[in-house]
């Protein structure tokens, strides 16, 4: 198989879990298992690990840029697994606390709660928009399309390392209102 045929062969499974992905979370996200009946313990002591999950995120976006910098493809390669894992991790424990456990709401006043709804919004909008990125540019480097790969991975490692980021930072930010 081809390069071309091997992007191809994953352009369908992009778009799908592209869609699927951001859509799943929401319905999920609005489901509360207690308030179904379910007989479930809170999980309340997700939000500071996966907040963690989110740091150690944007530490291997950084480490694997310097990795492919310094000509170590390998290292890199095996970074950007991590990563995309931190990241699979990362939803799978946002939507169980999300499932288990009331919303947090933001208590602070004044500037700082513009602010935070800024960085709130700005980091769920991109987090969407980031998975078709992150997938295309995985597909890319299996495909060994490396000029492609290398001009969407200078769009992608921003917004991904700025997602990842922002989630430690709205963690901070609404830590002190969690029951």
């Amino acid at each position: 198989m081809n390069n071309e045929n091997l992007e191809q062969k994953y352009r369908k499974w992009i778009v799908l879990l592209s869609v699927a992905i951001p859509l799943v979370v929401v319905i999920l996200f609005g489901v509360n298992l207690k308030k179904l009946g379910f007989d479930v313990e809170p999980l309340t002591f997700l939000p500071p690990i996966y907040a963690c999950v989110n740091g150690i995120t944007a530490v291997l976006l950084v480490s694997a840029v310097l990795a492919i910098k310094n000509g170590n493809r390998k290292l890199h390669e095996n970074l950007m697994k991590a990563a995309i894992g931190c990241s699979i991790a990362f939803l799978g424990m946002y939507v169980a606390y999300h499932m288990t456990s009331d919303s947090t709401k933001f208590g602070g006043e004044g500037v700082i709660k513009y602010v935070y709804y800024f960085i709130l919004v700005t980091h769920i909008v991109l987090s969407v928009i980031i998975i078709p990125m992150v997938l295309v540019t995985y597909v890319r480097a299996l495909a060994q399309v490396f000029d492609k790969h290398k001009r969407l991975a200078r769009i992608t490692f921003p917004i991904w390392l700025y997602v990842a980021v922002t989630g430690v930072v709205v963690y901070l930010m609404i830590s002190p209102y969690y029951v």
